[in-house]
């Protein structure tokens, strides 16, 4: 694996993904068969975030992925109270329990997977890939792709209207956009990491709401995000070692 990584970088971060979606897919739907949401997914998500944590550490990645601390303090981050708020939207309309107590305790084991694995996978593999070539392209594929990347809820059976699955993958791109500025400028991942896998882990708490309510909702994170990270580009260190 390392040998493509080595080739193509691009061609590594398409392999990834491609094992990321197929097997989130694939385990899914095992899980579901068996009637047991999250339990073979919860275990593919933590066997192939181990995969990557250890071949990063294994040739000397850990850090040019941004597995390491920010370079800048919490106050440049505003103390993430910005990020604190959007990473709650899916408990503003209330609490509830949406699956049984093992599927939640398994939805939420998938759900650090997931969170590292796509930090891992869009704003390492894929901007890191792109952005000796051009930083704002890789910044806006990086952003786009990650929003994109949602579409694949219309068909797997998320279970989530149209409305919500068009409104989730608007979001995910105003959060990817943060994100990765997030990444750059500070060159760690982990606060993307720890609030991507904060918001996905709370959905399995979160209340249903009309597709009009999302829609709102959605343009006061998408708000939110992008006046986060303005306010970040403006305070953040810009060098780039």
């Amino acid at each position: 694996m390392h040998k493509l990584y080595e080739k193509s970088e691009m061609l590594f971060f398409a392999a990834w993904l491609i094992i990321y979606i197929v097997g989130s897919s694939l385990f899914d739907g095992l899980s579901s068969s068996v009637g047991i949401e999250k339990l073979f997914t919860a275990v593919f998500h933590i066997i192939l975030s181990v995969v990557a944590l250890l071949w990063m550490k294994k040739y000397g990645l850990l850090k040019k992925y941004g597995i390491s601390s920010p370079n800048a303090s919490a106050s440049k981050f505003l103390f993430y109270i910005p990020l604190a708020v959007l990473v709650s939207c899916n408990l503003w309309f209330g609490v509830t329990l949406n699956y049984s107590v093992t599927e939640t305790v398994l939805y939420i084991v998938s759900m650090f997977g997931v969170g590292f694995l796509e930090e891992f996978i869009f704003r390492g593999l894929l901007f890191k890939a792109m952005e000796k070539n051009g930083l704002r392209s890789a910044v806006i594929v990086s952003s786009i792709t990650f929003g994109i990347g949602h579409i694949i809820n219309l068909f797997n059976g998320s279970g989530a209207d149209l409305v919500s699955n068009l409104c989730q993958i608007f979001s995910a791109v105003a959060f990817g956009f943060l994100f990765v500025i997030i990444f750059f400028r500070s060159k760690s991942l982990l606060p993307c990491i720890f609030a991507h896998i904060t918001i996905n882990s709370l959905n399995a708490f979160a209340r249903e709401i009309t597709p009009q309510t999302n829609i709102i909702v959605s343009v006061i994170i998408t708000a939110i995000a992008i006046a986060y990270t303005l306010i970040l580009l403006k305070t953040l260190p810009k060098t780039t070692e």
